[in-house]
């Protein structure tokens, strides 16, 4: 009987490392980017905080009426029955009422409007009669209501963002509005990426039956295109030791992180994972997850390592399940919108063995009840793009589970908010 090697069809392979050890062994060896750069708020959308911003004023300054209405004081309305105010002028944003409100007065107000003294209710328009120059109200209202108070949104003094906040256009608008008009947010981060292979061409290059088209690094370019990133386009590298070795020692030059795609295998072809050997340390290169299983991470100087499998699927796994964590990790994020997984019903059988995680490609869909099901794109070869197309989601199997049955829970990880 011939004796074979360990291999990726291996459920229990030795040396297999689990997939929560891979990433929090990733997140712990990391380094952290402390440079940053000032920038106009305008632009700093999905950019890394790296100052906090402390409310230099209260917000809004002063207190002002929540709607369109009249301002007068709670006691004068009546317990019972209907009471008659006079109307003594009217108050607009940006054009206060100047003069204090005595009892039995009101204003006309509107919203935005600074309250003036003497007031402290505003009542809806569409809840009072007006007639000749008087307020008709009844007792349906209460103390206070209908009036924003001075830094009901942002108290003076208060930090209301703080370093490592992932801006959103939210805060962009709350920095705004605190009249801030730059801030220091971390640099970007550098990402070499490269592919491997001597069978690639460029997509403007003419086939043979020997090539394929490099699809890989155009993936990759569309994950990294995101305002934190600049992107070092390395292209196809010469496939041999020598030569990977020269491009990454260049890369590692200049880049915080460098990203390959193929090589990492076991094959005699597969040369990455020697260069990385030669060029700087490897911390692992093995996975106990499908698709994906041989990951090499390590360091090249300065560089952060990922030499991730060649196949297509397999590159935008283990980019979403590691790569991501890791470079945001490396900006020093902190604060950002989760990006939910959620635990959905299958609609079909999946079969598994227990002793790896394994990521397929699925279709999340919303039932005529309001209940969403998850079911697989079909083939989840790891070679099949066209499957990562299809899909809008995730199934994560977990490293000890089995096969699922149709109407059992599985985690979904959706891709909105992923990619």
């Amino acid at each position: 009987m011939i004796t074979t090697q360990p291999n990726c069809t291996d459920i229990f392979e030795p040396d297999l490392l689990p997939v929560s050890q891979a990433i929090s062994h990733i997140l712990s060896s990391l380094p952290l980017i402390e440079e940053d750069e000032v920038i106009n708020i305008e632009k700093a959308k999905s950019r890394t905080l790296a100052q906090d911003i402390i409310a230099s004023n209260n917000v809004p300054q002063h207190d002002n009426s929540a709607v369109d209405g009249y301002a007068l004081s709670a006691k004068d309305i009546p317990t019972e029955g209907i009471a008659s105010l006079t109307i003594m002028g009217s108050a607009f944003a940006g054009q206060a009422y100047t003069k204090a409100v005595s009892s039995g007065q009101c204003i006309r107000i509107m919203t935005g409007a600074i309250i003036p003294a003497g007031v402290d209710t505003v009542i809806m328009q569409e809840q009072v009669e007006v007639k000749n120059n008087t307020l008709y109200i009844d007792h349906r209202h209460s103390t206070g209501q209908n009036i924003r108070l001075a830094g009901e949104d942002l108290p003076k003094g208060e930090t209301v963002l703080h370093i490592g906040k992932f801006i959103t256009a939210a805060d962009i608008g709350l920095m705004a509005s605190l009249g801030i008009a730059k801030i220091k947010v971390r640099r970007k981060l550098k990402i070499a990426i490269a592919s491997t292979g001597n069978e690639l061409i460029n997509i403007a290059d003419t086939p043979s039956d020997n090539t394929l088209y490099d699809s890989n690094r155009y993936s990759l370019c569309a994950l990294l295109d995101r305002p934190d990133i600049e992107i070092i386009n390395m292209g196809i590298l010469q496939d041999t030791p020598e030569a990977l070795l020269a491009s990454f020692k260049q890369a590692s030059e200049s880049a915080d992180m460098i990203i390959s795609t193929g090589g990492v295998s076991v094959g005699d072809a597969d040369h990455t994972k020697t260069a990385l050997k030669q060029s700087g340390q490897v911390d692992f290169w093995k996975i106990a997850i499908k698709p994906g299983r041989p990951l090499a991470f390590g360091h090249i100087n300065n560089s952060v390592f990922f030499g991730l499998p060649g196949n297509p699927v397999s590159v935008m796994v283990t980019f979403s399940q590691f790569v991501l964590p890791a470079l945001e990790a490396m900006l020093g994020i902190k604060d950002k919108l989760t990006t939910p997984t959620l635990q959905v019903k299958s609609s079909e059988n999946i079969r598994k063995k227990p002793g790896r995680t394994e990521v397929i490609r699925g279709i999340l869909q919303q039932q005529t009840d309001g209940a969403y099901s998850v079911k697989t794109t079909g083939k989840q070869g790891s070679g099949i793009l066209r499957s990562m197309s299809l899909a809008n989601a995730f199934i994560i199997l977990e490293h000890d589970r089995s096969s699922v049955q149709v109407g059992e829970s599985v985690t979904v990880q959706p891709f909105s908010g992923l990619f």
